[in-house]
């Protein structure tokens, strides 16, 4: 099991995710269309053009928000987690374009034991992403309920 139980994690510990990602026009128009999210802003490349100051489609944000919480999985909650409990302060203060790869880094910022579940504890995690120019394109504290170490 690659994720980390309650007891292994403290405030304050960083991961910086290897699992980097180029995203691509076929993502964006995807993700776009499976959700129901017709805005010109992701699939109209001449609206954006003629219309916009950015001059090209942008990255759907909630494509973002989920590949940048997806990255960090893997090192963190895989086989852990008990449940998503919520996410806050979510922040896209720069675009993404097709062609633009992102990487993933993730904070503990809080723990606390579940009054309702002695054998799991709440986590807070702080998710940052940056492009391949190492810019903050997006950002999100992710609330957790994650499993304790089972007893010996």
């Amino acid at each position: 099991m690659a994720g980390l139980y309650f007891d292994d994690l403290s405030v304050g510990q960083v991961f910086r995710h290897e699992i980097r990602r180029t995203i691509t026009e076929t993502d964006n128009v995807w993700f776009s269309a499976i959700t129901h999210n017709p805005a010109y802003l992701h699939l109209d490349e001449e609206y954006c053009r003629n219309e916009t100051e950015f001059a090209q489609r942008l990255v759907n944000s909630a494509f973002t928000l989920g590949l940048m919480v997806g990255i960090s999985v893997g090192d963190t909650t895989l086989g852990t987690a008990v449940a998503n409990l919520g996410w806050d302060e979510v922040r896209f203060p720069k675009p993404l374009f097709h062609g633009d790869t992102i990487r993933v880094e993730t904070e503990v910022v809080e723990l606390r034991e579940s009054r309702s579940r002695p054998e799991a504890g709440i986590v807070v995690f702080l998710h940052r992403a940056f492009n391949q120019r190492n810019e903050l394109v997006a950002h999100c504290k992710r609330s957790g309920l994650q499993r304790r170490r089972p007893a010996a």
